[in-house]
Order: structure tokens, then sequence, then C-alpha cells
């Protein structure tokens, strides 16, 4: 099949079934294509030792399920850790599922929202019974943490009237919802010293998610990309002004550290 013959194919497809088109622009070589076309960035971000940014890296994570999507034990670690360096911390998070990372910063911070999906509209999206009952199973109850409902998309951020010290972004993870929260979250920082924390930014700690990454990249004000970093160790980037050093991850480099875990079921 010659190539003009494979795009008419394509095209006549795509008109049968739209939904393909979204596949297509999913599809992590287009978004890499994308970032490296507009920001010459195809080594992706830096990366910033999360003993940096936690130089007493040692914090209990409580809880932690261990199960399907949720985030590592270091993920937690870290969000708990920045948290307990601002003090009276003030956390926003988009995208709350088991409650896991709220719960662990709630220990140390002052006051913590969260907003998700309307559990209706989940279920009018056709999502299971009990996944749609799993969400907030570890926060539900917490005296300082609440729990707002609405699509990151289109939710009124105004009617928050309230600036955050640390924000977390863990939601639908496609590129415009990616790009939407990001623009969002920067207008809702406290101050110079505020941080965002974006979830996924790789599958694993060495490679990049590219959606995801266009989508930090495309909402971020131009001036502060300077500022984007990935967290060694974690699935993490972040946007920080207080980052000293940084560095681009070296593929199989020797461990300059190691991790001691402490693993008790309750």
């Amino acid at each position: 099949m010659s190539k003009l013959s494979k795009i008419f194919k394509a095209i006549s497809l795509i008109i049968k079934q739209p939904a393909l088109l979204n596949k297509v622009l999913d599809d992590e070589g287009v978004n890499k294509n994308e970032v490296v076309k507009k920001y010459n960035l195809e080594k992706g971000l830096k990366t910033v030792d999360i003993t940096e940014l936690l130089p007493n890296f040692d914090i209990m994570v409580e809880p932690y399920a261990a199960l399907d999507g949720g985030s590592t034990p270091i993920d937690l670690a870290l969000l708990k850790g920045l948290a307990a360096l601002k003090p009276n911390c003030d956390y926003f998070e988009i995208g709350t599922w088991r409650g896991e990372s709220v719960a662990n910063v709630a220990t140390v911070a002052k006051n913590c929202v969260t907003l998700n999906l309307p559990d209706s509209t989940m279920l009018e999206m056709g999502m299971d019974n009990k996944y749609v009952d799993l969400h907030r199973h570890f926060s539900t109850g917490l005296k300082n943490v609440t729990h707002l409902q609405g699509n990151s998309l289109t939710y009124d951020y105004k009617r928050l009237n309230q600036k955050f010290d640390l924000i977390f972004i863990d939601g639908d993870h496609h590129y415009e919802s990616v790009m939407s929260d990001t623009k969002n979250a920067f207008t809702l920082l406290k101050d110079e010293n505020s941080i965002i924390v974006w979830h996924d930014y790789g599958n694993n700690p060495g490679d990049i998610r590219w959606d995801v990454f266009r989508g930090i990249l495309d909402g971020a004000p131009s001036d502060q990309i300077k500022n984007l970093y990935r967290v060694s160790n974690t699935l993490c980037a972040i946007y920080s002004k207080n980052v000293k050093t940084s560095e681009y991850l070296i593929n199989h480099a020797v461990p300059e550290k190691h991790f001691t875990i402490n693993v008790k079921a309750v």
C-alpha cells in the first residue's frame, strides 16, 4: 500500500470513528515532537535531587495502600516533606482517588483542599460503583481536609477565595487537562516560595510521559519554565524557585543513595 493510500485509509477510519483522532493526538511520539519543536527539551527536565528539597529525609508515610493507580511511597514522602517545611501549610490537590496523598499531607499541614470529579459524573461516565466509592477512602472525616467535587476543566477557582503553599496535580493526565490544571495552579500560588508538584511526569523515575510534560510546559507561564524540574527517585515534576542545583538524569547510573523503608501492615 502506498503512503498516499495509507493516508486516505487513515482519514476514512477517523471519519468513521472520530475517537481514533484522540488516539493519534495522544500518541507519545506526537507529544514529544511538539515539545522538542517548541521548547527544544528532548532530554526533558533537569532533575533536582530529592535530598536537596528535603535535606533531613526521614519521613513516615502513612497511609500507603500499595495498590494500583496510587503514588509511590517516595512520592508521598515528597509531598509530606514539602508541606512540613511550610509553617501552617495550605495545601490543594486536583485528583483525590483513595485519598492517600492528602491523608499524608494532612498530618503536617494546617488546611487541605481537594478537587475531584463529582461521584455522579463518574457514575454517568460508566465507572464502576466500587471504584467511585473508593474515592476519599483514607481522607474522609479528617478535620483539616475539605473535599470539593467538580470538573477541574470548568471549575470556578475564584470560589476558593484562597491561595496555597503547595499544590499537587494528579487529575486527568491527558494533555488538555494537564495544561488547564497547570494554568489554574499558577493563579493559586500564595507567594514566591509556593510549590507545584505534578504526578506522573514519568511512568517510572527514569522516563517521561510526553503528554503530561507537554501539558505542563504549555500551561506554565513562559517565564517560569526555567523553574521546572523533575524530582529524583519519584514520578513527579516540580515548580520551585528555590532549587540551586540540577542535572539531567543519566540512564543506568550507579545509585548515589538508597532508602530504608519499614513496612508494617495495619
